[in-house]
């Protein structure tokens, strides 16, 4: 059981809610703080305060006062007038991190909503009621068009799916034991508002992109053994004259994993193609760039990103800028930035390996000489996904949408950046699946007399499921094997992760 108190939401919690259905719980702390916000929000309406989005109407209508006895009627107008998104469904695990990180923004205070909204928010994911928000819609000004497809579910309007079945939102409810809920004044922007797709799927792609980058370092130790390439480049000595972010941790975690070979001790070459020699000064680029994400989404998954906000200690209700995420959206274009200069590292390594002149290998890694292709037409394979994966790393950040006249006139697009980066992951595993395929024959043809703790078990690993090439074969179906079963694999990653750790 996982407490959602709005401050403290891991990547971890995200990750274990969204693809393992961990339930989640609400401290009465939070309860408490909601019913003392929302007496905020009554008491505003009494008095008939002028306040945006409760009070008076939204976007460029934020001049025009609500008549008392409408209150509640907009608060369901604004869902179902904002339901606009279009597109295929999202995933199952990303409508249930936009959900965790929207109850997790409310828990945290700020938005005023009725306490039995927010329950049944949290009802929906415990019992696994997932409503239907379809991919397209958010340009980063709040995730409105999309996150009102969960406005409409929780009215018991819209679809959902329950059971493996997609229902209309008040079947899929009854047949989950629940009710949908009366909206209030301001619950209607609270349930489209702030900006839980990019929060929640941003620490999706973050944590994954951490793993990937885990298993970029253990292919190209693997690569290493089958280059025997010279490990000087790795020295602190070396890095310490010019400490670049994160290549001490990169050229740290690739010694971690070559630790118990003989690779430091007999390197082929003086000076290795760039590809190898500064592994570690990519590899640290992307994990600089991964410090520089994680430190912009936290804000996004652990504070509040409502507007206007409530103030439950003072009986305020103020103007808010807090949906706006350009840093986030900065940050993400960063990460997609950097993991493709990983990959086509990664491709080119591949290439060096394939190289007899500067290998020593046999040519194309064919056990049998030139009559045979060997691993020669990967190479193409190995440069289509690179060529899509630098199609997804545009920025999408410096693209700006503008939304309701004269008021709403910048955008982030901080969503996009993340589902995006979704894509761009699973490409960069299927490259790194090549590149370990191809540095498992190179090991073998290289045989060394002992390798390294971690390029001994990925070889290992690799051949539980694909044997060495001999006669030339399909090799497509060999890559999507090592990605599925071993750049994806729970073990795999927790292996990896845990030599890693072992770098301060």
């Amino acid at each position: 059981m996982i407490v959602i108190d709005g401050r403290t939401l891991s990547y971890d919690d995200v990750v274990a809610v969204a693809h393992h259905g961990e339930q989640v719980t609400l401290p009465d702390g939070v309860l408490t703080r909601l019913e003392r916000e929302r007496a905020v929000v009554e008491d505003v309406v009494d008095r008939r305060v002028p306040t945006y989005g409760l009070t008076t109407g939204l976007g460029s209508r934020s001049s025009y006062a609500l008549p008392r006895e409408e209150l509640e009627l907009f608060s369901v107008r604004t869902v179902r007038g904002r339901a606009n998104a279009v597109g295929e469904p999202l995933p199952v695990p990303v409508v249930r991190a936009a959900l965790l990180a929207r109850v997790n923004g409310v828990a945290g205070g700020g938005s005023g909503v009725r306490p039995e909204t927010v329950r049944l928010l949290v009802d929906l994911l415990n019992v696994r009621v997932h409503p239907v928000v379809p991919e397209v819609g958010s340009i980063g000004a709040s995730d409105l068009c999309q996150m009102a497809h969960v406005g409409l579910v929780v009215i018991g309007e819209g679809r959902a799916e329950f059971a493996g079945e997609v229902l209309d939102g008040a079947t899929a409810l009854r047949r989950a034991g629940l009710a949908p809920v009366r909206l209030g004044p301001k619950d209607g922007i609270v349930l489209c508002g702030a900006s839980p797709l990019a929060a929640g799927q941003g620490a999706l792609v973050l944590h994954e992109a951490a793993a990937v980058l885990a298993l970029a370092q253990g292919v190209t130790a693997l690569t290493y053994e089958g280059f025997r390439a010279n490990t000087s480049p790795l020295d602190p000595r070396v890095l310490g004259l010019r400490p670049a972010p994160g290549q001490a941790r990169a050229a740290g975690e690739l010694l971690a994993l070559l630790r118990g070979g003989e690779l430091p001790r007999t390197a082929r070459r003086v000076q290795d193609p760039v590809s190898l020699r500064c592994s570690a000064q990519v590899h640290g680029a992307a994990y600089a760039a991964l410090d520089f994400a994680s430190a912009a989404l936290d804000p996004e998954l652990n504070g509040c990103g409502d507007n206007p906000v409530v103030l439950g200690d003072t009986g305020e209700i103020l103007s808010s800028g807090n949906f706006h995420t350009p840093a986030l959206a900065l940050a993400l274009d960063t990460l997609a930035l950097a993991l493709t200069q990983t990959a086509a590292l990664s491709a080119e390594r591949m290439r060096r390996l394939l190289d007899p002149a500067v290998s020593g290998l046999p040519a194309n890694l064919s056990p049998h000489g030139p009559e045979r292709s060997g691993f020669a037409p990967l190479t193409k394979t190995a440069q289509a996904l690179v060529a899509e994966i630098r199609m997804l790393s545009v920025p999408v950040s410096t693209d700006p949408r503008h939304g309701a006249d004269a008021v709403e006139d910048d955008s982030t697009n901080a969503s996009l950046g993340a589902r995006r980066l979704a894509t761009l992951l699973g490409r960069l595993r299927l490259l790194l699946a090549v590149e370990a395929l191809v540095a498992a024959q190179a090991v073998e043809l290289a045989a060394p007399t002992a390798l390294g703790r971690g390029p001994e078990y990925l070889h290992r690993a690799i051949r539980t499921f694909v044997p060495p090439l001999a006669e030339d074969r399909p090799c497509g179906v060999d890559v999507e094997v090592v990605e599925h079963e071993i750049m994806s694999a729970v073990d795999v990653r927790s292996t990896l992760r845990a030599w890693l750790g072992e770098v301060a």
